[in-house]
């Protein structure tokens, strides 16, 4: 019996070294053995091996499933007005009158949108080109041959049985040091050592969270990172976005004030750094949210802002509507785009159908987390534009950098039904069509008018 203990601390003595001097060391102070290099090296080559032989396996076995395309139909690129005149043929639409067969192009945008629509597809998870050994994503392939099992074997063990708790002990001892750290920092009085230690205490914190996650992080265009005083907004996969983008840099987190664990966390945290907590009450209270945000950003010593504006997560494809009420606050914005890759595991949190723990159970028993990070140069409003207009072409560079499809779509339609707004656009879109050009000239003599000269024509709508 004593073997066996003297054993059992044998080896936690191993353990402990390897995760304090060979990980948790380096990550504070911002280093790397290379050690997570090779191991995705590695990865990349037997994923492409794995690849090659399920290619093969599909000729030698037909019956092996292939995966569908993300897109199942082909959408006409065209405009209402264009698709209308396509429908109409012989008849032209300058003649202001309505045909019955502007009828179908309602009818194939509804059919479009029932069996394919551009939302709810953003809210699964991302499509693979090839099976990634896991067995959430395997569609059977495991089976596919002797050689495919046993590597699929050895990638559960190791997996489970060796990264598994190795992630567990990493983020205990993080989020533990984040929770002490920040406690200690914040009965410090106000001044530049407070807030040094603080961002010290926030970024080793970080840094040893994403060790626990074997992330493989690649930060473009440093010299474009987001300064105090402005605000960072970023499209949203996952929750992890926090952990990836405060592993180069501390920032204040806005968000709603939680319970249990995570409220401690929180309310550790805003001991040191001036993170900014809104009850549940506040955060309908728009105008309430918007001072406290704007009084951040005018004091240009305290960390900049981040801000995730399109709600939700989103599955690390598209990027959709940035609400206007983050570019209503003044000051500088600092666009970020994240892009993860999607062969090592999903990122996307899909809170629909996985609690927090059980995504972050996920997170820790996939391959790792290998993601691009851009900072993109900073952008101001413009004269003569809106927040809604300068939030749209904030979310454009974003997609543009990142590679990520471009959708005018509210994230919110996630949980709620769409808005009267969007049926009425496409309804004055069609309108306008019917009017015609007469309609139109008839509108802007009205637009001209005069107090003395008052419009009365009536436009039929």
């Amino acid at each position: 019996m004593e073997d066996l203990w003297s054993v059992a601390a044998g080896v936690f003595q191993v353990w402990m070294f390897v995760v304090v001097f060979l990980i948790m060391l380096p990550a504070m102070f911002g280093l790397s053995l290379g050690v997570t290099g090779v191991y995705i090296q590695i990865l990349v080559k037997i994923l492409e091996w794995a690849t090659i032989r399920i290619q093969r396996g599909r000729q030698e076995q037909p019956s092996v499933p292939v995966p569908l395309p993300n897109g199942i139909i082909e959408r006409a690129g065209g405009s209402m007005e264009e698709e209308m005149v396509r429908l109409r043929r012989s008849r032209s639409l300058a003649g202001g009158e309505f045909a019955l067969s502007d009828a179908f192009y309602f009818y194939k945008k509804g059919l479009e949108s029932i069996v394919d629509d551009q939302v709810t597809q953003r809210f699964s998870s991302e499509e693979l080109a090839s099976w990634n050994l896991l067995t959430r994503t395997n569609q059977n392939f495991r089976y596919i041959s002797l050689r495919l099992t046993i590597f699929w074997g050895l990638g559960v063990f190791v997996r489970y049985g060796v990264l598994f708790p190795l992630r567990i002990t990493l983020a205990i001892i993080g989020l533990s040091w984040l929770v002490i750290g920040t406690t200690f920092v914040g009965f410090l009085p106000e001044s530049s050592v407070k807030n040094w230690l603080s961002e010290l205490v926030h970024l080793t914190c970080y840094r040893i969270c994403a060790r626990g996650l074997s992330a493989t992080i690649h930060y473009h265009n440093r010299e474009n990172k987001p300064k105090k005083g402005g605000i960072c907004v970023a499209n949203h996969t996952t929750p992890i976005d926090v952990v990836i983008l405060a592993n180069d840099g501390c920032y204040a987190m806005v968000g709603q004030v939680h319970g249990g664990l995570l409220g401690v966390i929180q309310r550790s945290m805003v001991r040191s750094c001036p993170h900014v907590w809104f009850e549940r009450s506040e955060m309908r209270d728009r105008h309430a949210v918007t001072s406290r945000l704007r009084a951040h950003v005018a004091a240009r010593t305290k960390l900049p802002i981040l801000i995730f504006p399109e709600g939700t997560c989103i599955n690390n494809t598209s990027v959709m509507m940035f609400k206007k009420g983050s570019f209503e606050i003044g000051g500088t914005i600092y666009p970020v785009a994240i892009k993860y890759d999607p062969r090592f595991g999903d990122a996307f949190w899909n809170s629909g159908k996985f609690n927090m723990v059980s995504y972050l159970l996920r997170m820790m028993t996939s391959w790792a987390i290998v993601v691009n990070v851009w900072y993109l140069p900073p952008m101001t409003i413009q004269d003569g534009e809106d927040a809604a207009q300068f939030a749209n072409r904030v979310k454009s560079a974003n997609a543009d950098q990142g590679g990520l499809l471009d959708l005018a779509w509210d994230g919110g339609l996630k949980r709620g039904k769409v808005k009267d707004s969007f049926k009425e656009e496409q309804q004055k879109m069609y309108s306008s069509i019917i009017v015609g050009q007469n309609g139109l000239r008839s509108q802007r003599a009205c637009a001209e008018s005069t107090e003395e000269q008052p419009c009365y024509k009536h436009t039929e709508t």
